[in-house]
């Protein structure tokens, strides 16, 4: 399971017009499900996300989490981060989740990011997504459990 995080300011998703989720300050998480995925490997990754240090203390310092700045998730599903592109000039898809247990295991990621986050919102499985954000620093991570 991948995880590219990026602190935000704000996030939101739009489906075919139509705004479908919002957040201000704390996480935009793209979310990648690998065919060797297990509901393990949400909860190790989950837990990564929400305890990483991205966001400043007072003193300017990288040393609060997603849980200590009561910061918003923003989770959209991302098929293409498993790709393989060291070949070529297309990328290969065959490491990435079919999209039944891709679903399964996005839908238990959001159930358990329920269980510690106030605010998360979710992209929509399978759809074409507009997300727009504004990263601030930038700060952006590459996780993967």
């Amino acid at each position: 399971m991948i995880g590219l995080i990026q602190r935000v300011t704000h996030a939101n998703v739009v489906v075919e017009g139509a705004e479908i989720a919002s957040i201000d300050t704390g996480i935009l998480l793209l979310l990648g499900v690998e065919k060797t995925d297990t509901e393990e490997n949400a909860k190790n990754l989950l837990s990564k996300i929400i305890n990483f240090r991205i966001f400043e203390d007072q003193q300017q310092k990288m040393n609060l989490s997603l849980l200590n700045a009561e910061g918003s998730l923003l989770v959209v599903p991302q098929f293409t981060l498993p790709a393989d592109t060291q070949k070529g000039t297309r990328p290969s898809f065959a490491a990435a989740a079919p999209p039944e247990l891709g679903k399964k295991l996005f839908d238990q990621f959001i159930v358990l990011a329920k269980e510690h986050i106030i605010n998360v919102e979710t992209g929509q499985f399978g759809a074409d997504m507009k997300v727009s954000l504004t990263n601030d620093g930038p700060v952006t991570f590459w996780l993967q459990k």
